[in-house]
């Protein structure tokens, strides 16, 4: 079973890190705010930045460790880096979740 690591722009401009292995579901479970991270009870996720995939949930988790311990300016600049990859793997996917831009991204 393949995992992602993720990252979500909250409508209150905070970057929220997370993993799953099946994406459009936790995006679904973020937004209901009955099932997803207690995180997005005050606040509603905005739009997907990062996708990454994973061996397995360790790696997966480790990852998300990583994430977790940038600053903000680190995590935007991943982003910037990462923006075109992350676009083609949403794609590949054909995942229908709302996507950052890159306008956005540089206003972070």
């Amino acid at each position: 079973m393949p995992w992602f690591v993720y990252m979500i722009l909250a409508t209150d401009s905070q970057l929220y890190s997370g993993i799953t292995t099946n994406m459009a579901r936790r995006w679904h479970e973020h937004r209901s705010g009955k099932t997803g991270a207690k995180y997005f009870r005050g606040r509603a996720p905005m739009a997907l930045c990062l996708l990454e995939a994973a061996a397995d949930r360790s790696s997966a988790s480790k990852r998300e460790a990583q994430l977790k311990q940038l600053t903000r300016r680190a995590k935007v600049q991943l982003l910037l880096q990462q923006f075109s990859r992350t676009q083609q793997f949403m794609a590949d996917h054909a995942l229908e979740i709302p996507f950052i831009t890159r306008i956005q991204l540089e206003q972070l």
